[in-house]
């Protein structure tokens, strides 16, 4: 399952970047669903060859992040707390669009994908990390709820 997950994401990153040289029909369908999922400001994506990205440059972070998060998945302890691991890991976007709102600076795209990254890795691999059962809690025994009937 994790394997599976895996490559799902890394063929939604790879589908992301070279959306812009898609047959039409692909590509008007990622930047469809794209428009979904993100608020493609302009002034907020990468472009390549003078040509925008279906998500802003924060989202695409978070997907390669993902990818790189499913890669190290399952070579990672699980810790004992994980949503903090997960809250912890979202800090560095949070600040930068606090910092953005308060007025106090601009980050670039580089900076919005790299806190996207930072924050992308981390919940991909915790959640991957989780998905391993045996990982996370030791089989119980199976007891009977009930007396063995006599004979």
């Amino acid at each position: 399952m994790v394997r599976v997950l895996a490559a799902v994401a890394l063929l939604w990153f790879v589908a992301l970047i070279v959306a812009p040289f898609l047959p039409a029909p692909a590509s008007a369908a990622l930047y469809l669903i794209g428009s979904y999922i993100c608020h493609q400001r302009p002034d907020r994506s990468f472009w390549l060859d003078g040509l925008q990205l279906p998500v802003c440059a924060r989202c695409l972070g978070i997907y390669g992040g993902a990818v790189l998060g499913s890669a190290v998945a399952p070579f990672i302890p699980l810790g004992r707390r994980p949503r903090r691991t997960i809250l912890l890991s979202t800090v560095p976007a949070v600040l930068s669009v606090g910092v953005e709102w308060a007025g106090l600076a601009h980050p670039s795209n580089t900076v919005r994908a790299l806190t996207g990254v930072v924050g992308g890795a981390i919940i991909a691999a915790v959640v991957l990390a989780t998905l391993n059962y045996e990982q996370c809690a030791p089989p119980r025994p199976i007891v009977p709820n009930r007396r063995p009937t006599p004979i």
